[in-house]
């Protein structure tokens, strides 16, 4: 069994409250489950308006195909233009 885990932090520069984040991080959990088959979550910085970090898992049998994955993610993300991308972090462990 192969885990794979994404951390992607970003940074909304023209966000000004805690609702106009919530609706810029809801837009993009949505479109992520509606595309890939993956698990994806706000996992930190829930009270900082101008910063998302977001959490995204992958399990599977092949080591190539979570790697994958998790890049197409973080490149679809990126593509949205929602908001910049601060910071990413990939971790794939085989079990």
């Amino acid at each position: 069994m192969v885990v794979g885990a994404l951390r992607i932090v970003f940074f909304l520069a023209d966000c000004h409250s805690l609702k106009g984040k919530r609706k810029v991080v809801r837009s993009m959990v949505d479109k992520v489950k509606a595309k890939f088959n993956v698990s994806i979550a706000e996992v930190d910085s829930n009270d900082k308006w101008q910063k998302i970090e977001l959490g995204v898992a992958v399990i599977g049998n092949d080591r190539r195909y979570v790697d994958s994955c998790l890049n197409h993610v973080r490149d679809y993300l990126e593509s949205l233009y929602l908001a910049d991308i601060v910071h990413t972090e990939t971790e794939v462990i085989n079990l």
